[in-house]
């Protein structure tokens, strides 16, 4: 085995040890050689079969003739004297319109349906089959009905100084509270930022680590970037090692900014996403904001490759006072809250505002 296969295979451990998604038919037969305006004049009332006349032809409008789909031998769709029943009746049984579209619309966004939801819900038991956990974020979880589907990928896409780190960082805190492993990879800061920034929200980072619970292991993206097949191919089995219940990975953008061709970015994030999956451990990714459009992540794949998605952006009044909010795009497989909720970022962490309105 060479120096770069061993350095490749031992890149969780030594970082661990070391920093501790027909024409129609026509309906009149008409000969091609003879003028629409010659011989037989269709309006005509002393010659030919007019098709309007009210004489011995069949009119196609006609009341007598069998043929017509006007006519009484035959069933019009819009024959109210006819034995069948009308979508459009009103004296039969129910109707196509019979509700009226709010109802209609209520009834279609039931959250029984499996859809996205409306912006409350009641205080009942959630039933369903799917383990599920909590974000750990006050007000977060109250906007997500029974909690996210465990294994899920999740990414948080924001602009800078939103609390996309401070997101994944509560995200592991609640799982760590909770008896879970975790494992924190950072491709922006040092594996001593990543601990002094849990360490200063009494979060107990350091302790947990000794108990071999977490893992906080700092990457530099260029040597991710060129050893991804290798920690593709070994991190299922190192989550499994390590027990890992939750994994957070800040931030995906810096992974994708090492491919310059979209189609060579999209494929590596794609596999990667997928080793993630196979692990069997929920995740967290950040993503930086695109910067013309703040729902969508900077080179706008992840969103469609992750199971749910977090909005954290700044939003201005006309009085330009700034806010934070958040909101869920999506959760597969959840029933939650589209509203855009205020939070802000203390040094408790994130709280959320979930009874409250932007302005």
């Amino acid at each position: 085995m060479s120096d770069d296969e061993r350095q490749d295979d031992d890149w969780f451990e030594s970082a661990v040890e070391g920093d501790d998604d027909t024409e129609h038919e026509n309906s009149a037969d008409t000969e091609p050689e003879d003028s629409p305006f010659d011989g037989d004049n269709p309006f005509d009332d002393s010659g030919g079969d007019s098709p309007f006349d009210g004489g011995g032809g069949d009119s196609p409008f006609g009341d007598a003739g069998d043929d017509s789909p006007g006519g009484a031998g035959s069933d019009s769709p819009f024959d109210d004297a006819s034995g069948g029943e009308s979508p459009f009746d009103e004296s039969g049984g129910g109707g196509l319109f019979d509700d009226d579209f709010a109802s209609a619309f209520e009834s279609a966004g039931d959250p029984g349906g499996g859809g996205g939801g409306g912006a409350d819900f009641e205080d009942e038991d959630f039933d369903s089959d799917i383990p599920r956990i909590d974000v750990g974020i006050e007000g977060l979880d109250r906007m997500i009905q029974g909690g996210i589907p465990r294994r899920h990928l999740l990414v948080t896409i924001g602009s800078a100084g939103t609390g996309k780190t401070t997101f994944g960082l509560q995200f592991l805190h609640h799982g760590l509270q909770n008896g879970e492993s975790c494992v924190f990879i950072t491709l922006e800061q040092s594996h001593e930022a990543i601990m002094d920034t849990a360490d200063d929200r009494g979060w107990g980072f350091e302790e947990y680590e000794a108990e071999g619970r977490l893992a906080v292991v700092d990457l530099d993206p260029v040597e991710m970037a060129n050893s991804l097949d290798n920690i593709r191919g070994e991190l299922p089995d190192l989550v499994e090692d390590f027990d890992a219940d939750r994994l957070v990975l800040d931030s995906v953008s810096l992974l994708e900014m090492m491919y310059d061709k979209p189609s060579k970015r999209r494929t590596e994030v794609f596999d990667f996403t997928r080793s993630l999956k196979d692990a069997g451990v929920t995740t967290m990714l950040t993503s930086e904001a695109s910067e013309d459009n703040p729902y969508a992540s900077r080179h706008g794949v992840i969103e469609y490759l992750t199971d749910g998605v977090f909005i954290l952006q700044y939003v201005r009044s006309e009085t330009r006072e700034t806010r934070l909010a958040v909101e869920i795009q999506k959760i597969r497989n959840a029933n939650h809250s589209r509203e855009t909720k205020p939070y802000e970022i203390t040094m408790d962490g994130i709280s959320v505002y979930q009874q409250a309105n932007i302005f």
